[in-house]
């Protein structure tokens, strides 16, 4: 489809067949590993698939906060790239589905679903009010029905937009992203305390939602801006992409690697200072054995190698390092969570594993594939968007 009506230069390619075969390739293997993994020990596979399923809701739900957050600022540089995050948004899908085999090995990861456990303990019996299956089960359907509530709502209206021009359907689009802001922070934070703080039930952090929204978001912009390169590469979408534009990504990931480092170092801080039991034993259960290499690992992984990769302002707008830095903070961020779910599984040390491996491959191709979907039937920029043009001739 052209779009010489609204005098951007941009004609709508499918991607190249290899992106799809690829994506159908890991997912396949992928799966097999992780049916495999289950039959031979459901707990460990449901371990895994509790991380799966975090980064694939940090893809989804964070690339949905970039369409928001983009319609209610007002932003024009990112117009360009909207339907980017909407087509990842699209993995939102998918999440009720990878959440089913967790949900049926809930006894097998959370200790407060054990009655006869929270009987016998005073702290959960306190928490038993929050801490309980049918509550849980509320909370969780509630949270992925709003989630694609908020997804249809403001794709419908961005793809109905390439061909009305209706300037009318952005107005609505900022309207409803007003409305899914709170709801946003709200269920951000309470899915992560939900699904992984409550693995330790006698520990809490108040900043725990905060510290998994900022690695969602770096792994939002990082799946965004290694697709936009991809793109870009292979000349599929608009002419006039400049290192402005590349700039303004590569400036977000360093910033969001310093705001996760930040808010990581506060939650030890705080603990650390107060030196309370009741606190510090998730702290030293991860300095125990061979966690504490892996989480030495964690500081290095995910903070030092990123902010280094992208201190210079050369470094963010190339994008041979942008398209390798994407790629290390999206490994970076299954690190992360790996490191804050699987020491429940394991406090001796590390698991890892062929099981292990499966689960990325089966994340990596469920992106591709839902991407692929979209973007081989609608356009891979909002032609009809009033500040598309604005967008593409932006300049800083």
């Amino acid at each position: 489809m052209s779009s010489s009506q609204s005098n951007v230069d941009y004609q709508h390619k499918p991607l190249p067949s290899s992106f799809t075969k690829i994506g159908t390739a890991l997912l396949a293997i992928g799966l097999i590993i992780v049916i495999i993994g289950y039959f031979i020990d459901p707990t460990r596979a449901a371990f895994n698939n509790l991380i799966l399923l975090m980064f694939l809701v940090s893809i989804g739900l964070g690339s949905l906060f970039l369409v928001g957050i983009e319609y209610l600022g007002g932003a024009v540089w990112s117009t360009p790239f909207r339907r980017i995050t909407e087509f990842l948004a699209s993995v939102l899908i998918v999440i009720p589905i990878i959440a089913i085999p967790v949900y049926m090995h809930m006894h097998d990861l959370y200790h407060w679903t054990h009655n006869e456990a929270v009987q016998a303990d005073k702290l959960l019996k306190g928490k038993e009010p929050y801490l309980n299956l049918e509550f849980f089960t509320i909370r969780i359907v509630v949270f992925l029905l709003i989630w694609l509530a908020f997804y249809f709502l403001l794709t419908k209206n961005s793809k109905k937009q390439d061909t009305s021009k209706d300037q009318g359907l952005t107005k609505k689009n900022i309207k409803i992203s007003a409305i899914f802001m709170p709801f946003f922070a709200l269920t951000i934070t309470f899915s992560a305390i939900d699904w992984m703080m409550s693995l330790e039930p006698h520990w809490f952090s108040t900043i725990y939602g905060v510290y998994y929204f900022s690695g969602t978001m770096l792994a939002a912009l990082a799946a965004t801006t290694y697709l936009l390169i991809y793109l870009n590469e292979r000349k599929l979408l608009f002419k006039g992409l400049n290192q402005d534009h590349y700039y303004s990504f590569g400036a977000l990931l360093f910033a969001f690697t310093n705001f996760w480092a930040y808010i990581a170092f506060s939650q030890f801080l705080l603990i650390y200072y107060a030196n309370m039991p009741e606190e510090t034993f998730w702290y030293l259960a991860r300095w125990e054995g061979s966690w504490i290499v892996f989480s030495i690992g964690l500081i290095i992984v995910h903070f030092v190698v990123p902010y280094f990769g992208l201190l210079s302002q050369p470094s963010k707008m190339n994008p041979k390092r942008l398209k390798f830095m994407s790629l290390w903070i999206l490994f970076a961020h299954f690190y992360d969570l790996y490191w804050l779910i699987m020491p429940t599984y394991n406090k001796e040390g590390i698991v890892f594993g062929w099981m292990e491996l499966g689960f990325p491959l089966l994340a990596v191709g469920i992106v591709a594939l839902m991407f692929g979907l979209k973007a081989n039937k609608q356009n891979l920029i909002p032609v009809g968007d009033p500040k598309l043009i604005r967008g593409i001739n932006f300049r800083l």
